[in-house]
């Protein structure tokens, strides 16, 4: 049967995930602090805090998690806002060289294309005019992956069959979990560097 949809992971797929340390960079800048405060920063937060279970599947959890860390870690208000906000800027994750010409060209062949993330915000703006028929946020339907559930509302929201989507993201434990709702995977290494290109094979398998 031929492919008719194609789901996309955000982070470390279609875009690069920021660094601990540009992001806590970026932060000190859009303050007009030294950016070479950086590494002080991050040695005084505790960076797997961040990471607690369901963090990304209610956007207030994830607020009040962030700023427990920052205020733990001894942060002002004006860093801890400026942290808050480079974390929760869709800008501040540029596209990989290929998404858009891989998001296009799926688009122009009726392939229907949905973007599936583990997020605390909404990510469509970024998006632009690139071609995305459904997007699936963790924080808007409070479920995060692995859980097969999840996939099955990214199937719902383009209307197709497991056997009818392609799933592509980066992570094994949590991107891989779409073959447990019975959708084909595809693993790609996690985007380094805007320039690298990988996406073609996403082009190549749907034909």
């Amino acid at each position: 049967m031929r492919l008719r949809a194609v789901i996309f992971d955000w982070r470390g797929t279609l875009v690069l995930t920021p660094t601990f340390r540009g992001w806590v960079a970026e932060a000190l800048r859009r303050i007009g602090r030294d950016t070479g405060q950086a590494a002080e920063v991050i040695a005084a937060l505790d960076v797997d805090r961040l990471d607690a279970p369901g963090v990304d599947a209610d956007a207030a959890l994830h607020r009040e998690t962030y700023y427990g860390a920052f205020r733990d870690a001894g942060f002002d208000a004006e860093l801890a806002d400026s942290l808050y906000a480079v974390e929760s800027d869709p800008a501040f994750n540029p596209f990989a060289v290929d998404a858009g010409p891989t998001l296009r060209k799926l688009h122009a062949a009726g392939v229907r294309v949905g973007v599936l993330s583990d997020i605390h915000f909404d990510i469509r703006p970024a998006f632009g005019d690139l071609p995305v028929d459904s997007f699936v946020l963790s924080f808007e339907h409070g479920v995060v992956k692995p859980d097969p559930a999840i996939f099955r509302l990214a199937l719902d929201g383009l209307g197709v069959a497991p056997d009818e989507a392609l799933m592509v993201g980066d992570r094994s434990t949590h991107d891989g979990a779409g073959v447990e709702a019975g959708l084909p995977t595809l693993l790609v290494p996690p985007l380094r560097d805007v320039d690298d290109a990988r996406l073609h094979l996403v082009t190549n398998l749907v034909g």
